[in-house]
């Protein structure tokens, strides 16, 4: 949802912020949602925003569109984790050095995630 500014502004959310809560909409549900459904259920945002949010996470193959009659009702192709797993992974396969990039992510985790992170590499944790 859009914020105030420093200066009492509304702050503009960015596309890479609308399309996480466009989706986070869509992960909160079993169903596929309508346009209308997603604004009602984020807030703020112009039907027509919703609408070209939506084409986009489609022409990226983040969602797809069921045909109701006349109104399309959408549904991601991923899951949340399926979707960060998936951006680790290209993250990793761009850089330069995904040792080092390995090293850096897991020195910064929480003593729980690295307990997870052993458990899932032992096999512990699956």
């Amino acid at each position: 949802m859009a914020g105030r500014g420093p200066h009492g502004r509304t702050r503009r959310r960015g596309s890479g912020e609308l399309e996480s809560e466009v989706l986070a909409a869509l992960w909160a549900t079993e169903r596929p949602l309508t346009p209308s459904e997603i604004q009602s259920e984020i807030g703020g945002l112009a039907y027509n925003t919703v609408h070209t949010i939506l084409k986009r996470l489609h022409d990226k193959g983040l969602v797809l569109r069921e045909a109701d009659g006349r109104r399309g009702a959408y549904r991601p192709t991923k899951s949340a984790a399926e979707l960060t797993a998936q951006a680790m992974h290209d993250a990793l396969e761009r850089g330069p050095d995904p040792a080092a990039a390995l090293r850096q992510f897991v020195t910064g985790l929480s003593p729980e995630q690295e307990r997870t992170l052993r458990d899932l590499l032992t096999g512990r944790g699956v």
